[in-house]
């Protein structure tokens, strides 16, 4: 399974986030730290901010920070609420299948097995948990 760029750059942002003294940092601050997209960037970060994990303060050092403590951030349900988990294969969707072997066939529920436990691993970690190594990660991040 591969996550896309968008829950990359949400489970970056939020690790950055837990890494930094800062009270608030910008877009641009993480942007540079990672070498990615500032703008896809903000998109992350705005849905972060609508799914309430992190919120933005505006004025002199405004910026984004966390919105909840790191070891209240289950890896697993951030993965959930940004990836589109819905159909690993075409059989996933009743409406668009068109496998002839949908009435037989055992992949479509070993898939779904796979990715429970895929994301059952991932609940049991937290933000919190992939930042333990805090001081680490803000040598490599620069901060």
């Amino acid at each position: 399974m591969r996550l896309s760029l968008h829950t990359d750059y949400a489970l970056r942002a939020l690790i950055y986030l837990t890494a930094t003294d800062a009270p608030a940092v910008t877009a641009g601050d993480i942007a540079t730290a990672y070498g990615i997209s500032k703008n896809h960037l903000v998109k992350v970060l705005q849905r972060l901010r609508a799914l309430g994990y992190v919120e933005t303060v505006r004025g002199r050092g405004g910026g984004v920070r966390l919105a909840r403590p790191p070891g209240e951030i289950p890896i697993g349900e951030v993965v959930r609420r940004t990836e589109d988990l819905g159909e690993m294969v075409e059989c996933f969707n009743p409406e668009t299948n068109t496998c002839p072997l949908m009435p037989v066939c055992l992949l479509q529920r070993r898939l779904d097995e796979a990715l429970k436990a895929y994301l059952d691993v991932l609940d049991g970690y937290t933000v919190a948990d992939m930042a333990a190594n805090r001081r680490a990660l803000a040598r490599a991040l620069r901060l």
